[in-house]
């Protein structure tokens, strides 16, 4: 009989209790599941086996994985005897207590010598009463301790924006307005699970920034770190007499009802408005078919540490234009009123 420890699960090792991309199922040596309920009676067995990464199931995997989970069906611990042996087990281990999608689930890890087993509980009659995801022991705990540091995200230039801990989320807000909250799983310092999807943290800063999207922590933090800009254009077909002038032939006329949204992006502490010129006129500038290039008469508004400023691009540099900000906030309550009519 393999020897066994049994305890309630932390709460940073629920996570290994669910479904993982294959990214991340190589970085924690997960082997495979075992997926059972008891049955209409309750007190049924019928299992299945999913493999993971079959090359990794060996013998002695093998044994200690029928030996687990035959001592759990025991009365020494009930807690794969039955749904309500399953109940009074965890129960009696109230720290094991978690929250599923819809009722109060419970969480055990069993570790062996070599390999540990975690057990997601539900006794819900109707329903898959447990899950057993099998790990090599050194590479999930290797995984656990490197999961403390933080995920960190970048802009496409490699310039860090801001960092999460392991399991919290990010609020995506596509162009369109439409904002997506999704979990982030730390996989290694330069890779992240994002919701279902695992991706290089380049990478995925590369896909928001040909999409026009900004990304920030799902726990808003008012941080030097955070920012983004959004780049303003006159249309083409508007007829507009300051379009493509200098500042000075703008001032008193600009109008924030003259321009429409073109584009947004992530805006590093280290970036700078030469830069975004710079970016904006490459041949391989974001949005390259939907807008012309970064102009004289664009407006560029920069949001840092929860701040707005709004820059008019002159024919050298870039000129300070608070009363757009001021026009975009009346504007704005006049939509609000017209609403609430």
């Amino acid at each position: 009989m393999t020897d066994f420890t049994l305890r309630p699960l932390t709460v940073p090792e629920r996570k290994y209790t669910y479904a993982q991309s294959s990214q991340l199922q190589g970085q924690t040596g997960n082997i495979g599941y075992l997926r059972g309920d008891f049955g209409s009676s309750g007190d049924q067995f019928y299992t299945t086996w999913f493999d993971t990464r079959p090359q990794w199931k060996s013998d002695e995997f093998k044994r200690d994985l029928d030996d687990v989970i035959n001592a759990l069906r025991s009365e020494e611990y009930g807690l794969l005897q039955s749904r309500s042996q399953m109940v009074r087990y965890g129960r009696e281990n109230k720290e094991s207590e978690m929250q599923g999608a819809y009722t109060t689930e419970f969480g055990f890890r069993a570790d062996t010598e070599k390999y540990v087993f975690v057990l997601r509980c539900n006794p819900t009659r109707g329903d898959y009463n447990f899950y057993c995801l099998c790990y090599v022991k050194e590479w999930l705990d290797k995984h656990i301790e490197e999961a403390n540091r933080d995920i960190r995200f970048i802009d496409s230039a490699y310039r860090t924006l801001f960092t999460i801990k392991d399991g919290e989320s990010i609020v995506i807000t596509r162009f369109d307005g439409e904002k997506l909250i999704l979990p982030c799983t730390y996989i290694d310092d330069c890779h992240v699970c994002i919701g279902n999807s695992a991706y290089h943290i380049c990478e995925f800063a590369e896909m928001q920034e040909r999409s026009g999207n900004t990304y920030v922590p799902g726990t808003p933090k008012i941080s030097a770190e955070i920012g983004t800009y959004e780049i303003n254009q006159i249309p083409a077909i508007a007829d507009v007499d300051y379009c493509f002038r200098s500042y000075a032939e703008a001032k008193g006329k600009l109008q924030n009802a003259d321009y429409q949204r073109s584009y947004a992006g992530m805006f590093a502490k280290e970036n700078s408005l030469e830069h975004l010129w710079t970016k904006h006129n490459s041949d391989h500038r974001p949005f390259a078919r939907r807008m012309r290039s970064l102009s004289v008469s664009d407006v560029v508004l920069l949001t840092q540490a929860g701040k707005k400023t709004a820059y008019y691009a002159d024919t050298f540099g870039f000129q300070d234009v608070s009363e757009f900000l001021a026009q975009q906030r009346v504007q704005k309550k006049h939509r609000e009123r017209g609403e609430a009519r």
